[in-house]
């Protein structure tokens, strides 16, 4: 290893991020249009092989420990677990994050390929509701690819719930209660500025202390300490699991933050806020070697903000909603 992947800030990056797709098969309302997106050419996405190099320099040169691929929907990428066995390769904690919908079937060949975690996006244990959100009439189908994750073994398994005031709010209490019968962990995360309609408000974003406010009434809770990870949790005191909150408005952890990202066609961003990126794809098909890769990568994570600044009046949303940057 060269040296930790330092900002000038001292914050030190060991989190990457990999978007392997713009694509997904649902069309969330929170994250594309209802008109849909244009998709990416294949020609213009990484190819296995040049997401494991990048991978790999990272790896090595900056001592990246967890790696987490995302989409768009990574399982819509064909073969994904010849993905997951190539950078299982490189001796990192490896996770995905996918809204579920064909679980049953990938579950248990990307556990035989290397991936050890997973996060399951739903917003919505009702319905109808699902429906309106994702477009899509397969909660049931998520509902039971979460089961096919718990029987796989993927330890721990995440839910993720994005919770936005007036929409899926009052289902507080449902998910706390989901997560306890089932023996997985809920994460809500407050609603970021990253939809694609461009629809976010301020007045819309449900606080953290307002989540745990709500839940705790009903199951008390008490915080965990807090370490580097994204998520404050909270475990029940009756001892029946935990759930956690990303307040990525509300209470910014920009100072703890150590992840990078790169997205399906070769850009690395420095933060999920960033309205910069720094084109690796190029570096790569022009055949520059690792050496020149990453010091393209340490300029780029030196560049980095202080923070987001969302809420203030000098954020500036980034030009790409979430499906387009992965999570």
């Amino acid at each position: 290893m060269v040296g930790p992947l330092v900002d000038t800030f001292g914050r030190t990056h060991r989190d990457l991020r990999i978007s392997i797709t713009d694509r997904c098969n649902f069309r969330c309302t929170y994250c594309m249009p209802e008109e849909g997106l244009e998709w990416l050419d294949r020609s213009e996405l990484l190819s296995f092989e040049e997401i494991t190099q990048l991978a790999r320099v990272m790896v090595t040169h900056f001592g990246i420990d967890s790696i987490r691929l995302t989409g768009g929907e990574p399982l819509v990428r064909a073969n994904v677990t010849e993905l997951v066995a190539m950078l299982a390769e490189l001796g990192t904690d490896m996770a995905i994050t996918t809204n579920g919908s064909t679980l049953r079937r990938h579950a248990k060949p990307l556990i035989d390929a290397g991936m050890k975690r997973i996060n399951i996006s739903l917003d919505s244990l009702q319905r109808d509701r699902f429906l309106e959100l994702t477009r899509r009439d397969e909660l049931d189908t998520v509902l039971d690819g979460i089961d096919a994750a718990v029987e796989a073994g993927f330890s721990p398994v995440k839910i993720n719930a994005v919770v936005m005031r007036g929409v899926n709010d009052d289902e507080l209490v449902d998910f706390a209660r989901f997560g306890r019968e089932r023996g997985v962990r809920v994460r809500f995360i407050e609603w970021m500025p990253l939809d694609a309609d461009e629809g976010w408000s301020n007045d819309r974003v449900v606080s953290q202390q307002e989540i745990i406010d709500v839940i705790s009434a009903e199951f008390p809770l008490e915080p965990v300490q807090r370490g580097s990870e994204p998520a404050q949790r909270f475990r029940y005191l009756d001892g029946q699991g935990e759930v956690g909150v990303i307040a990525s408005v509300t209470q910014a952890f920009c100072g703890d933050c150590d992840r990078v990202r790169l997205t399906a066609e070769g850009q690395f961003r420095n933060c999920l806020f960033a309205v910069d990126e720094f084109d690796l794809r190029s570096l790569l098909r022009s055949g520059a070697g690792d050496e020149a890769i990453a010091q393209e990568i340490q300029r780029a994570v030196t560049a980095k903000w202080a923070g987001h600044q969302i809420g203030k009046v000098n954020f500036i949303r980034p030009h790409r909603s979430m499906s387009q940057i992965g999570g």
